[in-house]
């Protein structure tokens, strides 16, 4: 019998939302700690909402829970770029060929890399940039590929945002995105889906070379 997930209460939903926006904007850098009472004063809640925000941060690898240091903002390193980016080299591009196969539209791909063509500041095309890519794997027609690819989400936007603030890289990922959505709407599947493989792998390589041994290839090679 499939259980139900319980419903996040609202407070609880809006404070997770913000600390998740502050964290991934940079305005919570990796290792700050996070004190509730603080947060609950610039939120304007008790404390109550901003635990169970934290819990269900945790969960998405966001923050660190330790009984001795508190909760921290996660810490992004090689290591932790190669894990989270292995597992999106591994099943996006399979869920965008499937997308591709399918038929499936693009329409919100298309309006995505609009957006963050639009853009006026990091948080804007960041929010715009994780969109465009949800849009390509989620219409696989595999539930479950697009909940495992979720689950990397945030972890991956967290890792974008510490390179962008070192060496901004915007204009080149945009017209990677431009030529992998062109080719997923000329219906190349195999095209599509190693251009996806190729901007994913080149993103991480780039902002941390030390994480590139490890990486596995389309053949699934290391």
């Amino acid at each position: 019998m499939t259980s139900v997930p319980t419903p996040i209460p609202s407070r609880t939903q809006f404070v997770l939302e913000g600390i998740k926006h502050r964290i991934l904007t940079g305005q919570l850098t990796p290792g700050r700690p996070l004190v509730e009472t603080e947060l609950a004063a610039g939120f304007g809640v008790s404390k109550t909402p901003v635990r169970e925000a934290l819990k269900t941060l945790a969960g998405t690898g966001l923050v660190v829970l330790n009984q001795y240091k508190g909760v921290t903002v996660r810490t992004v390193d090689a290591e932790m770029a190669r894990q989270v980016y292995d597992v999106r080299l591994l099943l996006e591009p399979e869920a965008l060929r499937r997308t591709v196969r399918r038929g499936a539209s693009l329409d919100a791909a298309r309006d995505a890399l609009t957006r963050a063509d639009r853009a006026t500041d990091t948080a804007e095309r960041s929010l715009a940039n994780r969109e465009f890519h949800r849009a390509l794997y989620l219409p696989c027609g595999n539930p479950l590929l697009g909940r495992m690819l979720d689950e990397v989400r945030d972890q991956a936007a967290l890792v974008a945002a510490v390179a962008w603030a070192a060496s901004p890289s915007w204009e080149r990922e945009a017209g990677e995105h431009r030529e992998i959505l062109r080719l997923a709407l000329d219906g190349d599947s195999e095209g599509a889906a190693s251009a996806l493989h190729a901007h994913i792998g080149s993103f991480v390589r780039r902002a941390f070379p030390e994480a590139e041994s490890g990486f596995q290839g389309e053949d699934g090679q290391a």
